[in-house]
């Protein structure tokens, strides 16, 4: 099992701006280390509640809270890390086989998710416990 900095990456993407806003602009390959197969959005979360709870055993992920804030529990089954997502022009990078909990949402939080792969049930692990199991085999 390697270290918990192998699991993940903090990304920063380009951001333009001018008297009229700003423009954050994070591409498939370029910025973003895969090619974008699906792309969801969470949002009206409590701070209280946890999603996410799950590893993935396939799909890499980009998480950009692109309003508010939000946290995010890494886990590699031995070694924990938490990242606040603060910024909209920042990206957490998750490689496969690394348990994840989203949490301490704020009121205004919108956490975009770009994902590796389509959505196929088989590949999550929902259970701790199996997921420490797969990851000592």
């Amino acid at each position: 099992m390697g270290s918990i900095q192998d699991t993940y990456k903090i990304l920063e993407f380009k951001e333009f701006g001018d008297e009229r806003g700003s423009l954050v602009v994070a591409e498939g390959v370029t910025d973003v280390p895969f090619e974008i197969k699906r792309v969801f959005y969470m949002y009206g979360s409590d701070p209280d509640i946890v999603r996410g709870h799950h590893a993935n055993r396939v799909s890499e992920f980009v998480l950009i809270n692109v309003s508010g804030t939000s946290r995010v529990r890494i886990d590699n089954g031995s070694e924990e890390v938490v990242v606040e997502l603060d910024k909209p022009r920042m990206g957490l990078y998750l490689a496969p086989m690394v348990w994840k909990d989203m949490y301490d949402f704020s009121p205004d939080s919108v956490l975009l998710v770009l994902a590796s792969t389509h959505f196929d049930e088989s590949e999550y692990i929902r259970d701790y416990e199996e997921y420490k199991r797969e990851i000592n085999e």
